[in-house]
């Protein structure tokens, strides 16, 4: 059983004392009061997590005790006592948000049971409430690594398009993390409190697609062996997010237009459609505009997926968020597998910016984990890097000069490049071993809080949760 501490509010001493032999019996802290203003003093000064109250008292009653508390502390849960003359009263109490009522007279039982019902409810309640708000931050799109302009850009795009309720279309190669856009608009809207539910297109054949989507109907197919809701039913309320678009067929594609026009569907097998109330978020890695031309995706439904479009930039092109991402996996990771690895050496670190990372972020991701479980010390090193990455040391998008002025432009450059990913570095090794804190770092480095923190804003580094 939980334990709790209990304010019961009667009266009569005789009850009081019967409660407090009860309760304590059953480990709980145990505080009385003879009267509705007695106990309204207790709840000023002190915090309960039941109140058990009588419904007849002289002056303030029982109701007036629940009216109070369920406006000034509405997470104590109110159980009434009521004698048998008065049990309708008691229902209209639990109308007006009492917990549960215990007749007089009653069974030390019936008063353990009833307060045991209302704890694990409460407890259920927070647990609900603690781990919706993991939920959030962990999809926020605060939480999204990466401070580069283009990435920016991202930011802005999601904080105008999560408030509403428009069709987003979401762009970019694999790897690159639509799905984790997504969940950051779904969570930074008004449907947050609802279902955010994913499918893959592309993992699916059409028929399984359909009725994973739709729904069936017993019998409708051979193995359906009972009716089961589709996901368009599961959704309803919250947002529907389809990856892999692209990768439909022009069947299909009609039947999703229908749904995107018409709020409704029909499960495979019924006869009557149903209604539902979802948000759309859909992506794709293929050129939709030129599946279009080539009759492989409906014009139609494109222009009602692409309201908004979002698009993600792959890796090679914002080369600046490179550091960040890596000690975000190399914190996770070493973390995960309880190793004391703090930072990351400089050429391993050029090397890394250097790779055209054609899997992006995912492919990233994967090399910081296997560079963990390879590093035996607290720094990880060209060595720990798969040879794929370690054999791409030139970077592909500095051209051969042709002039001497050229050479001395593209040198500069590279220097200034090196110079800056040096110091992103340095600065993200600093807050790494320091457990992310700024005034520690800045100490451990040399420098002063102030302009340690300029080097953050310059290299757009945040703090990490």
């Amino acid at each position: 059983m939980i334990k709790a501490k209990i304010l019961v509010v009667d009266d009569e001493e005789i009850v009081l004392r019967s409660c407090r032999k009860i309760l304590q019996g059953g480990g709980h802290e145990v505080t009385t009061a003879l009267s509705g203003q007695e106990a309204f003093g207790l709840l000023e000064s002190e915090t309960f997590d039941i109140v058990i109250t009588d419904m007849k008292m002289p002056g303030i009653d029982g109701l007036q005790v629940l009216e109070s508390i369920k406006e000034k502390y509405p997470d104590v849960a109110v159980i009434m006592i009521t004698g048998y003359s008065t049990v309708q009263s008691a229902v209209q109490a639990m109308k007006l948000g009492a917990f549960d009522y215990i007749p007089k007279p009653f069974t030390p039982d019936e008063v353990l049971v009833v307060v045991e019902k209302a704890l694990e409810k409460k407890s259920l309640i927070h647990e609900n409430i603690y781990l919706r708000k993991e939920l959030e931050a962990k999809h926020g799109f605060d939480n999204i690594i990466g401070g580069s302009p283009k990435m920016e850009e991202v930011y802005k795009l999601i904080r105008k398009v999560a408030p509403t309720d428009s069709t987003v279309l979401i762009r970019g190669e694999s790897g690159t993390g639509k799905e984790l856009i997504a969940r950051a608009i779904h969570f930074n809207s008004p449907r947050k409190q609802k279902s955010f539910v994913p499918v893959d297109c592309g993992v699916l054949a059409e028929d399984l697609l359909q009725s994973e989507l739709f729904g069936h109907v017993k019998g409708s197919f051979t193995g359906a062996i009972v009716t089961k809701p589709g996901v368009f039913e599961i959704a309803d309320g919250g947002s529907f997010f389809l990856d892999e678009i692209g990768d439909t067929n022009q069947n299909f594609q009609s039947k999703l237009l229908r749904v995107i026009q018409e709020r409704e569907f029909t499960p495979v097998g019924a006869v009557k459609s149903k209604r539902v109330n979802i948000r759309f978020i859909v992506a794709t890695n293929k050129d939709l505009e030129k599946s279009v031309e080539e009759k492989k995706f409906r014009e139609d439904l494109f222009y009602r997926l692409n309201v908004v479009s979002i698009r993600i930039p792959p890796l090679r092109e914002r080369k600046d968020d490179i550091p960040l991402l890596a000690y975000h996996f190399l914190r996770k990771y070493a973390k995960e597998m309880k190793k004391n690895i703090k930072s990351i050496s400089v050429d391993a670190m050029n090397m890394l910016i250097a790779y055209s990372w054609p899997g992006n972020v995912r492919q990233l991701e994967n090399v910081i984990e296997r560079a963990i479980v390879m590093c035996e010390g607290d720094t990880t090193t060209t060595d720990h890097l798969p040879f794929a990455v370690r054999s791409e040391t030139t970077n592909p998008d500095t051209p051969i000069p042709r002039s001497s002025g050229e050479l001395k432009e593209i040198k500069k450059r590279v220097r200034e490049s090196a110079v800056e990913s040096i110091e992103k570095s340095f600065v993200l090794d600093a807050l790494t071993r320091n457990d992310w804190n700024i005034t520690r770092s800045a100490e451990d480095v040399g420098m002063q809080r102030p302009n340690f923190q300029a080097l953050m804003r310059k290299h757009n580094i945040r703090l990490q949760k």
